[in-house]
């Protein structure tokens, strides 16, 4: 059933309902059929669930499996600590779960936020009577009022209408508000006048319409469930620790299983061979990346929140910086979503000629303004405001109007006036055009002439082509005989007119726009606009801001029905494209064209029918202020400020966020070598334990730590913004980060704890081939000597890791507070372990001479001093 096709007397027919509505007990029956007029959730996956999912990624499974190995050790060797690791291995898992769940809990509720936009009660007539009931108890047939400033509580047909005016933007994301009438319309049905849609609201006037879809049957409905039914997928963050736990487990079950291979030639024990390999493993396996990269990604989406981007999910902060395609609407996103005039013009730009245009604009206007606000139409209220200041009093009396609509492009309404009648008339220049038969200039009306024609469609051309929307302006003065006209018909007063002049009107753009475009094509991120709105003015638009400096190709809605998947392909391969007259259907299918051709993307909207795209999308970024609710709930970040530019301060920082990640990776795996290599000269070269497993846990989850951090907080550096977006198969780990930690810093650091191990041994009498029982003071002391030599080493690479290629002298070495800070902890925390009793007793440590800090700086020099010869050299050959 077409039903916007048919007539009011078939409407009722059709949905076996009549003027004076249903009956209760038909009423009754129909909310048993068709259910509550409620959006239906689609079965999510529980809280329960989605808890568990936290302890079952893969990094989680291995610090799992770490963990069983400590427990294991523990077991066949108690005494030496693997216990309390294997504890503190645990606390890491559930720490860091409950913490992601927590950041991450409030992301999915774009049904509920569906509901929220729906009205809750409405006034419906049922046995002849009008009465208020909830909006869940409307059913198919119910007739509803609807007047100013309701919002529609189900699609419906239109049946009566009083000069109602309704804004669809939150549905069709289209600015411009449209009358409703009860005429049978042969067009598509979302363009229908005569329709109503679910959430979306009444401008101005009043009327009836009949109700025949209810819940998920609505439009509204339809996006919802389409919204549900996305599956976003897995972010390129996560997908990058997924691959970074891969390698690391790799390494770490290489290595273990290399040495009880290396230990078994060497006619050791099983269970030593065992116990050995378990020890190596576990040194390999940086139990504080995880935590660190989720605390670094909760400051990363503290500092954005600072710069108005609300961050939902935490791996959202990284993968805006990942961005190679920003499909943005217009309205409310690069324009400012009101409407003003910005030129007027007459054919003789007289001051008496303007005064006339402001008048007739003043008396064909349906905009109020009333205790001190603008209400109605947004280009009534602009053209108001323009001609407000020029009205000489109240409003000559409204005899009669005949509204706009779609078909006709105008508006005209007819006063009383000194006992004549006034007919006034705006719309379309190709509509009020062919009514006029004269011109009004200063020195009152004069014949159209061909020239003056040609004069004002010069003049509409030129301003259509800034992007304005042009309305035009007539008027007529009839005989007061004539005003008896009832009821009234066109050729009857539109005729014999006299043009008075042009209103040029604009959705101005956010001033800071231009600016944000020009960073994001300087960044090598294309920008496209998805727009509800005409080509013409998305063209033009697009043009003001920077965002097509030639004729970009434009495909609207109808034309991209008929393209194929591969024309769409080719079509989005475009350098300057925008899409019109787009649709929720549309815009889903142009991301996912987008995200096939291997591009990340990211969708700005804010209405109802952006939120499957939004949530389509690899980012979904909603407007805060303008945007609705479930727009809102389906994006990963929401722009506080409804500001473009924010967006492109937000990829920056997520650009460096990135870098920050492999920043403190390499950091990290610089200390796994000499936690790992002094392991393996025990085993080698039988020497007393170089260091314990609790020392290993105290560099991992605590001097490490802030460091890590501070590295995360480093600020963009200068170029950021100017480089493409990273490769697809660029990884936080690559060849570099591996090389620079595991072996360029890696081994610098070993010499350096190596050389406090052995200078305590040789210095406490120690010999090559002397055993030292475990638990011997001087093992202890020369255990200690190692731990204190890897977390002076983690100082100098701390500032070696500030950059991969700029000079830490460029960057300042106290522009950091937080890495100062960090400094100072793990210095702390070091003297804490190393010459509190306590600290002696939980991790096996022995005071030593304060002479063997000054001995350990040098190492830490040494490794500022090469990162600098190196960065160097990069920066020469690259």
């Amino acid at each position: 059933m077409k039903i916007h096709n048919l007539t009011e007397e078939e409407v009722f027919h059709s949905l076996l309902t009549s003027p004076g509505g249903l009956s209760e007990q038909e009423a009754s029956q129909r909310f048993l059929e068709y259910g509550p007029n409620e959006i239906k959730e689609v079965r999510k996956r529980p809280l329960y669930k989605r808890f568990v999912s936290q302890f079952t990624h893969f990094f989680a499974i291995l610090l799992w499996i770490a963990a069983v190995l400590c427990f294991l050790s523990d077991h066949l060797r108690p005494g030496e600590g693997m216990g309390s690791l294997g504890v503190a291995i645990l606390g890491v898992i559930f720490l860091n779960a409950f913490f992601t769940f927590i950041q991450e809990y409030r992301a999915e509720k774009a049904v509920e936020a569906l509901k929220k936009l729906l009205p809750f009660n409405v006034r419906v007539t049922r046995n002849n009577a009008v009465r208020e009931i909830p909006v869940r108890e409307v059913v198919p047939g119910d007739i509803v009022f609807l007047s100013e400033g309701d919002k529609v509580p189900a699609d419906a047909r239109v049946v009566e209408s009083t000069r109602m005016i309704v804004n669809n933007a939150p549905l069709t994301g289209e600015s411009e508000s449209m009358p409703r009438n009860p005429e049978p319309f042969g067009g598509e049905f979302l363009q229908s006048p005569n329709i109503v849609f679910a959430g979306t609201h009444v401008v101005s006037g009043s009327g009836k319409a009949v109700v025949f879809a209810t819940a998920m049957s609505t439009e509204f409905g339809k996006i919802a469930h389409l919204t549900s039914a996305v599956e976003p997928g897995l972010s390129p963050l996560q997908k990058e620790m997924l691959r970074v736990t891969r390698i690391i487990a790799a390494i770490a079950f290489v290595t273990g299983s290399f040495f009880f291979a290396v230990g078994t030639l060497m006619e050791r024990g099983f269970w030593h061979n065992m116990i050995f390999a378990i020890g190596i493993t576990i040194a390999n396996v940086p139990e504080g990346l995880l935590p660190t990269v989720t605390l670094a990604l909760a400051m990363g989406s503290q500092r954005m929140a600072k710069k108005k981007a609300l961050i939902k999910t935490l791996t959202s902060v990284e993968t805006l910086g990942a961005v190679t395609v920003i499909c943005t609407d217009k309205t409310g996103t690069l324009t400012q979503n009101r409407m003003e005039v910005r030129e007027i013009w007459t054919p003789d730009n007289e001051e008496t000629s303007v005064r006339k245009l402001m008048e007739i604009g003043y008396l064909c206007n349906n905009a109020v303004f009333e205790d001190g606000t603008y209400k109605g139409d947004p280009t009534d209220v602009a053209i108001l405001k323009r001609s407000l200041p020029y009205a000489g009093g109240a409003r000559p009396e409204r005899i009669s109007e005949i509204p706009f609509d779609s078909d006709r492009k105008r508006m005209t309404t007819l006063h009383s006036r000194d006992g004549s009648l006034l007919v006034a008339t705006k719309g379309a220049v190709e509509t009020v055009l062919p009514l006029c038969k004269a011109v009004f200039l200063r020195d009152g009306a004069q014949r159209m002439t061909d020239g003056l024609e040609e004069l004002l469609l010069h003049k509409y051309d030129e301003m259509t082509n800034k992007g304005l929307r042009v309305i035009s302006l007539a008027f007529a003065q009839k005989k007061a005989a004539e005003s008896s006209v009832s009821p009234v018909v066109d050729n009857t007063v539109e005729s014999d007119m006299t043009f008075v002049g042009l209103f040029g009107l604009e959705d101005p753009p956010r001033e800071e726009v231009p600016e944000a475009i020009r960073r994001c094509r300087e960044a090598g991120i294309k920008v496209i606009m998805i727009t509800g709105d005409a080509s013409r003015t998305g063209v033009a638009i697009a043009k003001q801001i920077g965002l097509a400096r030639h004729d970009p190709l434009v495909v609207e809605g109808n034309l991209l029905d008929k393209m194929t998947d591969s024309g769409l392909r080719e079509a989005i391969r475009s350098p300057e494209l925008v899409f019109a007259r787009m649709t929720p259907r549309h815009k889903m299918r142009i991301v996912s064209a987008l995200k096939e051709e291997g591009e990340r993307v990211a969708v700005t909207g804010d209405g109802v029918n952006d939120a499957p795209a939004l949530k389509k999308a690899d980012i979904g970024i909603a407007m805060g202020i303008a945007g609705t609710d479930v727009a809102k709930e389906a994006a990963d970040i929401i722009l506080l400020d409804d500001n473009f530019a924010t967006i492109v301060n937000a990829v920056e920082e997520g650009r460096a966020i990135f870098e920050n990640i492999r920043k403190f990776i390499t950091y990290i795996f610089a200390h796994l070598t000499p936690e790992a290599i002094p392991y393996i000269f025990f085993a080698l070269l039988r020497i007393p334990l170089p260091l314990t497993v609790m020392q290993i846990l105290a560099i991992d989850l605590g001097t490490e730590t802030i460091p890590a951090l501070a590295l995360g907080t480093e600020k963009p550096e200068a170029d950021t913004m100017r480089r493409p977006p990273r490769r697809t198969e660029k990884g936080l780990i690559d060849r570099s980060v591996l090389f620079q930690g595991y072996v360029f810093i890696g081994l610098i650091s070993t010499g350096g704890a190596l050389f406090a191990y052995f200078y305590v041994l040789f210095s406490g009498g120690w010999q090559w081939g002397m055993s030292l029982p475990a638990g011997h003071p001087l093992a202890r002391e020369a255990a200690t000597g190692t731990f204190l030599g890897i977390v002076m080493m983690q100082v100098g690479s701390v500032f070696a890791c500030r950059s991969f290629k700029d000079s830490v002298f460029r960057s300042g070495f106290l522009s950091n507070r937080l890495l100062m800070y960090g400094i100072i902890f793990e210095i702390a925390l070091a003297a804490v372990i190393v010459y509190l009793p306590l600290g002696n007793r939980i991790f096996d440590t022995a005071p030593l001479p304060v002479g063997i800090w000054v001995l350990l700086i040098p190492f830490a020099v040494i490794i500022v001093a090469t990162e600098e010869i190196r960065k160097a050299l990069w920066r020469r050959f690259n």
